[in-house]
């Protein structure tokens, strides 16, 4: 990473600005908001210095608040990386808001490379400052939350075991081919098995249910038996080029990156080989906990939340709190399949926290009640409890309390979630997240997150009077 200089505002960048060439509403209100709010450009700045032992020194490279506002734009957008490049080069408006203005617009891939240098720590923090600057604004006063839990897909094909098993032969085997192609003659013949693989793969496919039954078992054994020897040999081919080199000094940066990646996908291979061994030969009910759901992004969950349409789903749950204004204040990606339930009095210690007070009213659906639950609120000083009752018979007071005027209201006021939560997933690209790995899916969704808050905070300023707006 080079080093992050500001960018500085050229003639021809200044006669632009002198013939007021403006952004659009929206985007300006943003712009306007995170130039009063150092902080939040300071705490992009640490993610990118760090680890550099002299990051004032070197090449430029994109400043922080490049960086900063380059994401935003994105997940406002919902564009990828390309797009985001392209419409920055083509357009000086965009320019003007990402702070490139006349200077040239680096590639796609260095978007991406800066952009995975920030944490999910980082985005939280982040995310943490704009709340408190609206509250410092005067935009959001706490006083009502709801709360609701989502899915988040990760980038994975729907898995079963037979499809787990292809990948682990073809991935393993392909990256074996490319290490004995740079180790030349050092490795002993790799014996390549894809053909048998993936017929045996699309076989067990076309398998109706009845054929299933009675000739799956045959067939599953001879893949993952396929499966285990690709392993092997993979090992035995790790072990005997320990030492090995490649041709020249760049081969060697390639055979030290791809011994770890062979090494990780045989270790993965062998979970996807003991699973299917125990659920398909020997008839075994495998926990979720330990299954594994891709080979690629191996930190997936497996989601039942009973919903009609989608019985299952894969990736990670994730837990969301949203203020009156449509501030989302608190978010979390979750691990596992936890109840709703045990996210309520957690939620209310952070909200206090943040605002200095319990929220007057708090608002979710059914799978957040219990007796722990209302308890909490009730201690926390919540004076309307609008958690409908989960099972079991209701007594004639809750049943009078539900029917009633402000309860019916906290849920009219609860169901707004519901469309925040649509417009993070179709607006802000938080519904598949296509990045690798579970710090880049936490970091998807603190940015999607940001961009909404920023989003709403801009609508409220330009709702204020121009005597009463400020951005400090």
């Amino acid at each position: 990473m080079a080093r992050t200089a500001p960018s500085q505002i050229s003639f021809a960048d200044w006669e632009f600005v002198q013939q007021k060439i403006s952004l659009e509403p929206m985007l300006q209100a943003i712009s306007d908001f995170i130039d009063g709010q150092a902080r939040l450009v300071e705490k992009v700045r640490r993610d990118l210095e760090r680890g550099l032992r002299h990051p004032h020194t070197g090449r430029n490279g994109l400043s922080p608040a490049q960086v900063l506002r380059s994401l935003i734009l994105m997940r406002v957008k919902n564009w990828h990386y390309r797009e985001l490049r392209e419409r920055i080069a083509d357009g000086y408006t965009l320019r003007q808001f990402t702070d490139f203005y006349s200077q040239p617009v680096p590639k796609h891939d260095a978007f991406q490379r800066a952009f995975t240098r920030l944490t999910p720590a980082t985005l939280r923090a982040l995310n943490q400052l704009v709340v408190e600057a609206a509250i410092d604004l005067g935009l959001e006063d706490g006083k009502r939350l709801r709360v609701d839990t989502s899915v988040v897909q990760t980038d994975i094909h729907h898995p079963t075991d037979n499809t787990l098993l292809w990948d682990v032969v073809r991935v393993v085997t392909r990256l074996v081919d490319r290490l004995r192609h740079l180790l030349g003659g050092k490795a002993n013949r790799f014996p390549h098995r894809t053909r048998a693989a993936r017929r045996r793969m699309q076989q067990i496919q076309r398998m109706t249910t009845l054929q299933r039954h009675q000739l799956q078992a045959p067939k599953y054994r001879e893949l993952i038996m396929i499966t285990d020897k690709v392993v092997d040999s993979a090992r035995q081919v790790l072990d005997q080029t320990r030492k090995g080199h490649g041709s020249g000094r760049l081969q060697d940066v390639a055979v030290q990156q791809l011994r770890p990646q062979i090494a990780h996908y045989c270790q993965l291979g062998e979970r996807v080989i003991d699973q299917a061994r125990r659920r398909v030969l020997q008839g075994e009910q495998v926990a979720n906990a330990e299954k594994i759901y891709s080979i690629f992004e191996p930190h997936t969950d497996l989601i039942k939340r009973g919903k009609v349409l989608t019985p299952l789903e894969f990736g990670h749950k994730v837990f969301l709190a949203e203020s009156d204004q449509g501030l989302i204040t608190q978010y979390e990606v979750l691990q596992g399949n936890p109840n709703d339930e045990i996210h309520v009095e957690a939620s209310l210690q952070r909200h206090q926290q943040t605002f200095g007070h319990a929220p007057q009213l708090y608002g979710s659906d059914r799978g957040f009640y219990s007796e722990h639950s209302v308890h909490a609120c009730r201690r926390a000083g919540v004076k309307v409890v609008c958690i409908p009752q989960c099972g079991g018979k209701k007594t004639a007071r809750r049943e009078a309390y539900e029917k009633s005027r402000v309860f019916k209201k906290g849920q009219c006021f609860r169901a707004g979630i519901e469309g925040r939560i649509s417009v993070l997933f179709r607006g802000r690209g938080m519904k598949r997240c296509l990045a690798e790995g579970r710090e880049r899916f936490e970091m998807l969704v603190g940015a999607a997150v940001l961009a909404n808050n920023l989003m709403r905070i801009a609508t409220l300023l330009s709702q204020r009077s121009p005597a009463n707006r400020r951005f400090a």
